[in-house]
């Protein structure tokens, strides 16, 4: 069985401590989690997964970041990787830049910083119940 990954990619290091903190909490050893400081480095890891034959079930990220925003790497990535399950967490999203996720990414969700916990283990969740086609 293909070891399933999380990414979630965020400018703010802090961001990126609470989400590791709050998925191991409640997902454990389920997925293996990597993090990234920028879309840039959102891909890489990406890349890297496919590489090693890991399937990256779930991207969170931020929207507001230096150089790539977070609704043009998630469309950049669901050209690529259409099946990924992807959720935008921000702070400041315009509407218009949500909306486009939805339509050309198949957004799973939006949640708003500060997010509640239970609202990401629900928005997990359920994405991945999507995936396995519950």
């Amino acid at each position: 069985m293909k070891q399933m990954a999380i990414l979630c990619v965020d400018d703010e290091h802090i961001i990126l401590t609470s989400l590791e903190l709050q998925l191991k909490k409640h997902f454990g050893e389920q997925f293996i989690y990597e993090f990234a400081e920028s879309a840039e480095e959102g891909i890489e890891i990406i890349e890297e997964f496919t590489q090693n034959d890991i399937q990256i079930v779930l991207i969170v990220s931020d929207w507001l970041m230096p150089g790539t925003k977070g609704d043009e790497f998630l469309i950049s990535v669901h050209q690529q990787h259409p099946e990924v399950v992807k959720i935008m967490l921000t702070g400041q999203a315009d509407p218009e830049a949500i909306e486009r996720t939805r339509t050309q990414a198949n957004l799973h969700c939006c949640l708003y910083k500060p997010w509640m916990e239970e609202e990401l283990k629900e928005a997990i969740l359920t994405g991945v119940d999507r995936i396995n086609g519950k």
